[in-house]
């Protein structure tokens, strides 16, 4: 079929539209179906038929284009030789009727003059192609159905997937919830999840929506290394943690007037640079969640070095001695093997009366009336452990007691004397550090310790030694966690290489090592956060008629903040009666919302 000559009222395919030239010059005008005139230049159309043409003869037409194509399978025609096989003639209307066989796809492809003939094996291809393309639409269209009345099916997950994808901040949108005219959004994702059922309230986004490992590390280390340890085993040792504690890297001795803070020797399997030491690193501490640990270091790490898990336990062991007004005077650091016993907080405190631990309890006392001398700044805010395992979520409010004041306090004490230490052998530490808050006059209460929080500076990883304002230490390096915190792990590393004769790491190094863990401690602490909202919301599911106390901590008009100690919980809510701070006003939940974190609460 030779090239057509553009000419007055020709049939020309203008985009995929059929069209008339009205006049030819050198841009064309022409008319479409609907009636509108455009100008348009000669190149932008294809003459399809010389003419004349009215539309209302475009209309659908009998013939038998399947044996036209019979004929021609595999080979190659024009448009006009095709309209005179399938319909018997060539003419405007049979000219467009075969353009739409060529547009369909199936049997033919190409231009109005070089239209092929698809092979049998082609269009069975094709077909197979279009059919499975109709399935799935036809399926997309019933899982639409379903989802818009909250049901889901088994097969729907391969289109949900992407929609827990966004719910896990793995993706920035998704197809399901754009059809279904839903704001993109992880909540949104989320909510709509729980809608249908696909996920339920067991499912803890926020570790994987910040991009955080959900398993332990899978590493190989080292057996321990022959080196001479003191032998401590015959001095009764305590790991004091909260019960049901996995990892029990911290324990105390007494020896007369000496307090031994014995911590799991981590740095004899974990030295700088090697492959446990550099995941450590990445991840910067343990994740602690509701429904499970997830460790920095291999699990083998605690199996072996876990502080009385094992008839006796390799250990750095930091000897101490107070003067009467609560100052280290004396440090010993060994290397030890010590025999634990671990016990609860609320096991020990029935025991102050006892020695060793009535010694112990003088000592923290002594040390603990020190810090406050130096302005340490306590905030006895409520605290809960939430546990969820088994279906069901527990919310236990962490009483104050004096045992854990005698732990705390013992920790202190070695992470004052480690930077000591590293302040005089010059050895390179990551020092914690606290500027003051501004000084406020507030009661010793709940509503005066939330507002004296509100001052304080976080406390930041330094290089240089300074004062930690909060503990009322001139100096102080996290030294008693290296099982759970990198930093920790960093400094056991230095005191270790420095006890053994062995090379330390210089300040860059450390400096590096800093920054690398609080790349990521923030997140884990985040995370950590928002899995505490997630399973005090879902307990709340599971207990809808909650009562209990408020405390009124901070108010501005009938607006109130409420804290709720039962379930360390802060609320907003309007008050209808004014109250003074500290009041305890009697609440209960009226609803939740668990993916947007929401409780809400009135006055009962």
């Amino acid at each position: 079929m030779p090239e057509l000559t553009i000419g007055r009222d020709c049939l020309a395919l203008y985009k995929t539209h059929p069209a008339i030239v009205l006049r030819v010059g050198e841009k064309l005008e022409i008319i479409l179906e609907d009636g509108k005139t455009l100008k348009v230049r000669p190149k932008d159309v294809v003459v399809l038929h010389p003419g004349p043409i009215d539309f209302g003869e475009l209309k659908p037409q009998v013939g038998d284009v399947l044996g036209a194509w019979e004929l021609l399978a595999g080979g190659s025609t024009n448009l006009a030789e095709l309209a005179e096989l399938a319909y018997g003639r060539y003419s405007p209307a049979t000219a467009w009727a075969a353009w739409e066989w060529v547009v369909a796809g199936l049997y033919f492809s190409g231009t109005p003059g070089a239209v092929l003939a698809h092979t049998p094996e082609d269009v069975a291809r094709e077909k197979a192609v279009r059919e499975a393309r109709a399935t799935e639409a036809r399926a997309w269209a019933a899982f639409l159905e379903r989802a818009r009345a909250r049901r889901v099916a088994p097969e729907d997950s391969r289109y949900l997937h992407e929609v827990a994808d966004l719910a896990l901040g793995r993706r920035e949108r998704s197809r399901v919830l754009n059809e279904l005219g839903r704001t993109q959004s992880p909540e949104n994702a989320h909510a709509f999840l729980l809608e249908i059922g696909y996920w339920d309230a067991w499912v803890d986004p926020y570790p994987r929506r910040l991009e955080l490992p959900t398993v332990a590390p899978s590493l190989w280390l080292s057996d321990l290394p022959q080196e001479d340890r003191v032998d401590l085993t015959g001095l009764p040792a305590f790991a004091i943690d909260d019960e049901g504690n996995q990892d029990p890297d911290d324990a105390i001795s007494l020896d007369g007037d000496r307090l031994w803070v014995h911590v799991a020797d981590v740095a004899a399997l974990v030295p700088p640079d090697s492959p446990a030491d550099l995941e450590a690193r990445a991840r910067g501490a343990n994740l602690y969640l509701p429904e499970g640990t997830v460790p920095m270091l291999p699990t083998e790490a605690t199996q072996r070095l876990g502080l009385g898990l094992a008839e006796r336990s390799p250990a750095l062991s930091f000897g101490l001695r107070l003067d009467g007004h609560g100052a280290i005077t004396h440090l010993e650091v060994v290397l030890s093997w010590v025999r634990v016993t671990r016990l609860s907080y609320e096991e020990a405190d029935v025991r102050l009366d006892e020695e060793p631990f009535h010694g112990l309890y003088t000592l923290a006392h002594v040390f603990e009336a020190r810090r406050y001398r130096n302005g340490a700044i306590s905030l006895d805010l409520p605290e809960v452990k939430i546990l969820a395992k088994d279906g069901q979520v527990q919310i236990k409010p962490l009483p104050t007691l004096n045992s854990r004041m005698m732990v705390l306090e013992a920790m202190l004490m070695a992470g004052e004397a480690v930077a000591q230490l590293a302040s005089s052998q010059g050895l390179a530490m990551p020092y914690t550090v606290q500027e003051p808050p501004e000084p406020m006059n507030t009661p010793n209460t709940l509503a005066g310790m939330f507002a004296r929080r509100r001052t304080f500076s976080p406390s930041q990883q330094s290089i240089a030694p300074a004062a930690h304002a909060g503990l009322g230490l001139p100096q102080y390096v996290r030294t008693t966690s290296p099982l759970r915190r990198y930093l920790d792990l960093v400094a056991h590393q230095q005191v270790r290489a420095w006890l053994t004769g062995q090379p330390v790491l210089n300040k860059q190094q450390v400096l590096e090592r800093l920054g690398a863990a609080e790349a990521v401690t923030g997140t884990v602490r985040r995370a950590e956060q928002l899995a505490r909202q997630h399973w005090t919301i879902v307990y709340l599911m599971q207990h809808p008629a909650w009562r209990g106390q408020g405390v009124l901590v901070d108010k501005a008009g009938l607006r109130a903040t409420l804290l709720l100690p039962d379930l360390a919980w802060e609320t907003r809510i309007h008050l209808r009666n004014d109250f003074a701070l500290d009041s305890a006003i009697p609440v209960m939940v009226s609803g939740v919302n668990l993916p947007f974190l929401e409780a809400y609460f009135q006055v009962s």
